[in-house]
């Protein structure tokens, strides 16, 4: 299997391990991608999920070389996108562990991710751009709506590599690590946001995403529909009893 899954719950980590093509994702892999997180999103006692690849590569894309022979990934428009997940909506968010190359596909890949912790030596591009193969996993559409749409177009039709450290300054990388650190500190960041109270923010990380294209009046009033079922949970009166007893104060993330 070139995808592979590690449950250490909370946590469920998805691992892309193709080596020889450092990597890269075929038609095959894909379905496994997108069927992996699809379990993700079913299993009750995973609740972050981490997608990371290994062998010092997030991942380069779509295999060329298939593509070239006749193979290809799938091009249609109901279902699964072509990298895999990257039409998928979750109800938990998923965090990007990126070590070294994040492009064309791969840039994708982690773009459709909530977060994305990434090494010194990563590296993001939309490095199809040299061979004509389009973005059609989400890269027109998540890029611009992360960095804005100057920046997005920098990348998009240049093709350029963006290190790490441009990445973080552009809000592309959410922090930044120590080469061989990603899948680490992903994992880590994803137990703390499992920690919190999860419908509170699992309603709140989806009022951010259904925002888009709404007029403020709108988008103001589905935020609030939103935060109606999470206070109808009551999970809310369980936090603010805690916060009496002492937990949380002076603005400690301490458990």
């Amino acid at each position: 299997m070139v995808i592979k899954v590690e449950k250490n719950y909370p946590i469920y980590t998805v691992i892309i391990d193709n080596p020889d093509v450092k990597n890269a994702v075929d038609k095959d892999a894909a379905n496994q991608l997108a069927n992996a997180f699809r379990e993700f999103e079913l299993d009750e006692k995973a609740l972050v999920g981490v997608l990371w690849g290994a062998n010092g590569t997030f991942c380069s894309g779509a295999n060329l070389k298939n593509i070239a022979e006749g193979g290809g990934n799938r091009k249609e428009k109901d279902g699964d996108g072509p990298m895999g997940p990257s039409r998928l909506q979750l109800s938990k968010p998923v965090i990007a562990a990126v070590a070294g190359y994040a492009v064309a596909g791969g840039l994708e890949l982690a773009l459709w991710c909530d977060m994305r912790v990434v090494e010194r030596n990563a590296i993001f591009g939309v490095f199809c751009r040299r061979f004509g193969v389009p973005l059609i996993d989400g890269g027109t559409v998540r890029l611009p709506r992360l960095i804005g749409l100057s920046r997005a177009l920098d990348m998009i039709l240049t093709g350029r590599p963006v290190n790490a450290e441009e990445a973080y300054n552009w809000g592309l990388a959410n922090r930044i690590v120590d080469i061989g650190q990603s899948r680490q500190e992903a994992e880590k960041l994803a137990r703390q946001i499992a920690e919190f109270p999860q419908i509170c923010m699992r309603n709140d990380r989806l009022s951010s995403y259904s925002q888009f294209g709404l007029n403020i009046k709108d988008a103001m009033l589905q935020e609030f529909e939103y935060g109606l079922k999470t206070l109808e949970t009551g999970e809310h009166l369980k936090g603010s009893k805690t916060f009496i007893q002492g937990k949380g104060k002076h603005g400690s993330f301490d458990k």
